[in-house]
């Protein structure tokens, strides 16, 4: 009677196994269904990161179209008045001679990618820091702004 009686419950715990299983599923999956539309923290740095270099390097070219195509619709409006003004990013008095990304993280409004902009005027050459804010719009991502200042490097966690 022993048997039979651990065959019964071999049998109802197989029979019950399949519905246990439908509870498992990935976290992310899970977030995914729950918030449609947004991309895993891999693909926004990496989407981040080539829309600040294609604007960073449509302003070592001084390639306005470049530039401004890579920004958001409602950033746009302000980049057209102010690109080739004198303080503008593509203005003719000075020449973006280098530019590198420091640092791409997660921030209140959108993937913050931090730079370091070497600027020449004449004989004066400077480096300063810029830190551009990137969106998901629709189904692509764009730069929405552009401030002084930026992120110092998270330190690597080495294992």
């Amino acid at each position: 009677m022993g048997v039979t009686n651990t065959r019964a419950a071999l049998v109802a715990t197989l029979a019950i196994l399949p519905f246990a299983l439908l509870g498992c599923g990935s976290d992310a999956e899970e977030t995914a269904e729950r918030q449609p539309g947004r991309a895993p923290a891999e693909e926004a740095a990496a989407k981040s990161r080539e829309r600040v270099q294609a604007y960073l390097d449509a302003m070592i070219a001084k390639d306005v179209a470049a530039g401004r195509s890579q920004l958001c619709a409602p950033a746009q409006e302000g980049f057209d008045a102010a690109a080739t003004g004198p303080n503008g990013d593509f203005a003719d008095h000075f020449t973006v001679s280098g530019a590198t990304i420091t640092d791409v993280r997660a921030g209140a409004s959108g993937q913050e990618v931090s730079t370091e902009i070497t600027v020449t005027s004449g004989s004066r050459r400077a480096t300063r820091p810029l830190l551009f804010t990137v969106t998901r719009s629709g189904a692509d991502w764009c730069v929405a702004s552009e401030a002084p200042g930026g992120h110092t490097p998270e330190p690597s966690v080495t294992p």
